[in-house]
């Protein structure tokens, strides 16, 4: 019976720019041997095109329809969820309002009219918009935050990520958003075990965040695995209350399972 990998990105398949030690073989073993796999990252500051000719230029074979990004759960979300005549206002980057303009999703640049408020990460934050999401959770618009991350590893580190704009709104509101459609939702988990067409409990969440990726598995009832090649490290993991099945060095020792 074939199972279902569901690989995180940054800090799990590469560091920025650098493919880490053994991912295209790993993954590509894990074809060979019948098994399905699916990309699935947080990060909206790219388009899903863009992931793919990334992995390919690292030698990891990868089309369209097998990396799925919090932007695109976002359009999903918005899709199912919105009425007739509503309208979303985006705080966020080019690659997550074109994926919402491509579903079809209605968007306004009035805030003050908006119905739902889609806060992505947007490395152009200000008070500014930290005042408009404010007022507009006050009116009681519905807050719709992309991921939860609170730093994004690269090569050199790490940097701001999503996470730190959402806990400035929820420390002035004094209350969390409404939705948050990243991992580790099970909002997220569907779209990949969906996308796997194999059960959760034949699935493997793999990933360097225990906050998203390993309590994103344990929630969905998958099995989960914490490579040591990004944000988390051990010690952290003995502290977590989201335990890992599986600790390993890196995506190598994924074909272990």
């Amino acid at each position: 019976m074939a199972k279902g990998y569901i690989f995180d990105l940054d800090g799990t398949v590469y560091l920025g720019d650098t493919m880490i030690c053994g991912a295209a073989n790993t993954i590509r073993v894990l074809r060979e041997r019948g098994d399905k796999i699916v990309f699935l990252t947080n990060k909206p500051i790219a388009t899903r095109l863009s992931y793919v000719k990334k992995l390919n230029e690292m030698g990891i074979r990868a089309q369209l329809s097998d990396v799925l990004n919090s932007s695109l759960i976002m359009a999903r979300f918005l899709r199912d969820r919105m009425q007739k005549g509503q309208t979303a206002y985006v705080i966020g980057e080019r690659p997550i309002r074109d994926e919402l303009f491509e579903h079809g999703i209605p968007l306004t640049e009035n805030s003050e009219q908006a119905d739902y408020l889609v806060l992505s990460w947007d490395r152009a934050f200000t008070y500014d918009k930290l005042n408009l999401l404010y007022q507009a959770s006050m009116r009681g618009a519905f807050i719709a935050a992309s991921n939860p991350d609170l730093t994004c590893p690269y090569e050199h580190g790490q940097i701001p990520d999503k996470g730190a704009i959402i806990a400035a709104l929820e420390a002035a509101t004094g209350k969390p958003v409404d939705e948050v459609v990243g991992k580790p939702s099970l909002i997220a988990a569907k779209a990949a075990v969906e996308r796997l067409e194999v059960d959760a409990a034949d699935c493997y969440a793999i990933g360097d965040r225990l906050e998203t990726d390993i309590r994103m598995g344990n929630d969905a009832g998958m099995r989960s695995v914490l490579v040591l090649t990004g944000v988390s490290t051990i010690e952290m993991a003995e502290r977590s209350p989201y335990k890992p099945d599986h600790v390993v060095p890196s995506i190598a020792s994924v074909l272990s399972f």
